[in-house]
């Protein structure tokens, strides 16, 4: 069985090339990936990176949105129906396993999450939880129906609904899915590790941080979804845009195409648990 990925994936960078933390460990998983740059960046990303793993935006100043709406049209011009962003300050995706956060391989844990979604009709976005937002217990749900997807998202091209807000592109796109009646699914069983907003130089976003940065991005979700979806409250010692992603209880719906039955049993993808050796 093989656990390639079928849909294409994306690392939207800036100021970046090194560390470019997600590349490094999909380099070492060998993931197929491209990194997604603006010309003035691609000389120092071209030495680190090899020109085979990146990908020209046409302009610099595009910024987060501007090549988030880039790399989706350069996939749909691919052919693909889905495609995967992910950000580039993730250390690792791991796997949950009767309550431990062990350390897996990319190619397996995104194919895993590409089979779940292909099999329903009506899933906008999917993708990985964080590892610190999920307890450590034995007991886990393996996926959290209609809430926000992070970092590391699996995109249905066929949706009308893109990114389209300066600030909060991904909790906005989310709540365009969830209102219009399709589903988003987070995985805990796969997670991604991801270090804090800030704790990294460069990026797309971080300049957008600064001084009243969270109130303003906060506020902005705010004003365009209202009181009904986005509350303004103060979080981990900032400003921070609460979502009522509750309130979305609409189920996931089956592809009638599928032998549902030749589905039931485990497939762990040749997941092996492995001794850690000191």
């Amino acid at each position: 069985m093989s656990n390639i990925p079928k849909y294409p994936i994306y690392i939207p960078s800036k100021n970046r090339c090194d560390p470019c933390h997600t590349a490094r460990f999909f380099a070492d998983d060998d993931v197929d990936f491209k990194i997604v740059v603006e010309p003035s960046q691609q000389t120092p990303y071209r030495q680190k990176w090899g020109k085979s793993r990146l990908l020209i935006l046409p302009e610099d100043g595009l910024r987060l949105l501007g090549s988030r709406l880039w790399i989706r049209e350069h996939s749909i011009a691919n052919g693909f129906d889905r495609h995967w962003q992910f950000d580039d300050n993730i250390t690792h995706i791991g796997r949950l396993h009767q309550g431990r956060k062990i350390k897996c391989d990319s190619n397996t844990a995104i194919k895993a999450v590409e089979d779940f979604t292909d099999r329903y009709k009506n899933i906008g976005v999917s993708g990985f939880n964080y590892g610190m937002f999920i307890p450590s217990r034995k007991e886990q749900n393996p996926f959290i129906l209609n809430a926000k997807v992070y970092s590391g998202s699996l995109v249905n091209n066929r949706m009308s609904y893109k990114w389209r807000l300066f600030y909060n592109d991904d909790t906005d796109l989310c709540l365009q899915v969830l209102t219009n009646g399709l589903c988003t699914v987070t995985f805990n069983a796969f997670y991604i590790g991801k270090l804090p907003t800030m704790t990294v130089k460069g990026g797309n976003t971080n300049d957008l941080y600064e001084k009243d940065g969270r109130l303003i991005m906060a506020r902005a979700l705010q004003e365009v979804w209202t009181d009904k979806y986005v509350d303004v409250k103060w979080k981990f010692g900032r400003p921070q845009h609460v979502v009522n992603f509750r309130q979305f209880k609409h189920p996931l719906i089956r592809r009638t195409d599928i032998d549902w039955d030749n589905l039931k049993g485990v497939n762990n993808y040749g997941i092996e648990l492995k001794k850690q050796i000191a």
